[in-house]
């Protein structure tokens, strides 16, 4: 898994499309009033306070001290906690579990997978959306156009993403258990905000490309890209990340 530290702030008031799209991913859930829900990769709570709103009650888990600490000043009335999605366990298994736009950063899947099974009821449901195979290809090949031109290919950090098609994450979840009931995989243009919409998203979220560069390096090669990419995600006046995602429903089975 990239290791990030999360700005928060900029993550809500830069990045707020991660919130709202998810709120898509909230009617596949469906929320019933008094069920126990679990938002995996809660992020600042957004999602999980939304969920709470049709009368679940919800606890929210992420890796980021940062976000958890965010989310938990901002809605003071969920459980929020600091886990890891491949090694978490509660007392009580939920209802269902949620997850928006984290389990692509998780290169251990099989026991995200696991954990996320183990701590469903028999009957319960799993509702994920995250990034799909071919998932902002274009920035990542920009980067690490870059970093080449500028004689770092040796630096191009290995821990990437992890983009699966439709059937590598179902077949996946089946092998566990889980009985898949919908899958679809689309692409989802994403505007990014403002004239620094490009250069803000790969300091948000590609961080770790530039582990292994000095930081005056990383800066050069994010302007780079950012011109690299400028043909092909920049149209009247605003930027566009290639987003491709993958949303799944799938049920624990009784017995």
């Amino acid at each position: 898994m990239p290791q990030i530290k999360w700005n928060a702030d900029l993550y809500d008031n830069k990045h707020s499309f991660v919130s709202k799209y998810g709120e898509d991913v909230v009617g596949w859930l469906a929320p019933q009033k008094g069920e126990t829900i679990l938002d995996v990769g809660c992020g600042t709570g957004q999602l999980a306070n939304e969920i709470a709103s049709y009368g679940a009650s919800v606890s929210g888990i992420d890796s980021s001290p940062e976000m958890i600490a965010k989310a938990t000043a901002a809605y003071p009335n969920i459980q929020f906690e600091v886990k890891d999605v491949t090694n978490f366990q509660f007392e009580t298994p939920f209802d269902a579990i949620f997850s928006n736009a984290t389990l692509h950063w998780v290169n251990e899947k099989e026991k995200a997978i696991a954990c996320m099974y183990n701590n469903i009821k028999a009957g319960g449901r799993l509702v994920l959306e995250m990034g799909g195979k071919g998932n902002v290809q274009s920035i990542a090949n920009a980067v690490k156009q870059a970093m080449t031109a500028n004689g770092l290919a040796d630096k191009i950090a290995a821990d990437f993403w992890y983009f699966p098609s439709l059937s590598e994450y179902t077949s996946l979840l089946e092998k566990q258990g889980f009985r898949v009931t919908s899958a679809i995989h689309f692409d989802r243009p994403t505007e990014l905000t403002g004239e620094d919409g490009m250069k803000n998203w790969i300091n948000m979220f590609g961080s770790f490309f530039f582990k292994h560069v000095s930081a005056a390096e990383a800066e050069k090669i994010t302007a780079e890209a950012v011109e690299l990419l400028r043909p092909t995600n920049y149209e009247n006046g605003k930027w566009y990340g290639d987003y491709v995602r993958l949303r799944v429903k799938a049920d624990k089975p009784n017995g």
